[in-house]
């Protein structure tokens, strides 16, 4: 389980198929890696991984072809978020998250608004029921609060602020409109949501 609080940008450094899965090497950079332990799960840009193999300086990482289809830039080299599994005695800083990518969304805009930055991403009309104005969402393993919410026919927009220390401290700082991005629905609403269509199928 994560919270969704980034503690470092890591980086995928190299990229081996093998068959249909892919084993990842992911440097550590800036991430504490003293506890860092084979068998250990590192949320890589909010898609829970279990390091396989560790070298002083990285870790691996194996992907299966599962998360290949459900996230993004995760098959690539290229810049990642990374947090370790919270531990019971930590703080909870973001909210539930389990490291389990729902899907893909797309960013529309990124605006600055004063010292912060407005970001619209777009996401499937069917996840409409799992958004609200307040609520949570993790964007590639960000916790992020949703500021308001605009629904359309096939598709609805979250509009979400990033303050200064979310964009300096994350990869968001590195996305620019039209890129596809990383999402994880609050679980307690996809639980509550789903408890609530049994109900009403049961009637």
């Amino acid at each position: 389980m994560f919270t969704g609080i980034v503690q470092a940008i890591g980086e995928i450094t190299e990229v081996v198929r093998q068959g249909g899965d892919s084993r990842l090497t992911i440097t550590f950079r800036e991430l504490d890696r003293t506890d860092v332990r084979i068998g250990d799960s590192i949320a890589i840009n909010g898609a829970c991984m279990t390091v396989v193999a560790l070298m002083p300086l990285s870790f691996q990482v194996d992907l299966s072809q599962e998360s290949l289809q459900r996230t993004t830039r995760l098959g690539q080299p290229g810049l990642v978020n990374l947090e370790k599994a919270m531990s019971a005695s930590d703080r909870f800083g973001g909210h539930l998250v389990s490291g389990h990518i729902d899907g893909v969304g797309q960013i529309k805009t990124i605006t600055p608004i004063g010292e912060s930055w407005e970001m619209v991403v777009t996401l499937p009309a069917h996840w409409a029921l799992y958004v609200s104005e307040k609520g949570s969402i993790a964007l590639d393993g960000v916790s992020l609060t949703i500021n308001s919410v605009c629904d359309h026919e096939s598709t609805t927009d979250v509009y979400l602020n990033l303050i200064p220390h979310t964009w300096q401290h994350t990869t968001l700082q590195h996305r620019q409109p039209g890129d596809a991005i990383n999402v994880e629905i609050d679980l307690i609403a996809k639980q509550v949501a789903r408890t609530l269509e049994r109900l009403h199928l049961k009637k």
